[in-house]
């Protein structure tokens, strides 16, 4: 029966030690209720009712589903997205550029080659 007791004890200890620490790493906007330095002590006081309370009423939850977005706000192909077309057509322009410039620094290459007469 001692290592009934043991082993809850233990296993109390470890959610304790748990809810403490998830409790000091939380953000302050995400606390509900009274403020975090009192539910870090009501969870080391109370344990492990205090850990169960946290888990239960302290923290804010979060859906782990994403939220529901309205239709065209949320991520896009790269070919329905709009910015993602103009970077494209601005990389075409960018490099037609590149390449009339390459080609008049040859024509200029070539006429500085040939013989004066």
């Amino acid at each position: 029966m001692a290592r009934v007791y043991l082993i809850i004890g233990i296993i109390s200890l470890a959610f304790t030690i748990f809810a403490f620490i998830d409790c000091i790493r939380t953000r302050d906007e995400d606390v509900r209720g009274i403020p975090k330095i009192f539910w870090a002590i009501l969870i080391v006081l109370l344990s492990p009712f205090g850990g169960i309370l946290w888990f239960a009423l302290g923290k804010e939850r979060y859906s782990r589903r994403p939220a529901q977005t309205q239709v065209g706000t949320g991520p896009r192909a790269p070919d329905d997205d709009p910015a993602f077309l103009r970077q494209l057509g601005e990389d075409k322009a960018r490099e037609e550029r590149i390449r009339e410039l390459e080609a008049r620094l040859a024509e200029l290459d070539d006429d500085q080659d040939k013989p004066k007469n």
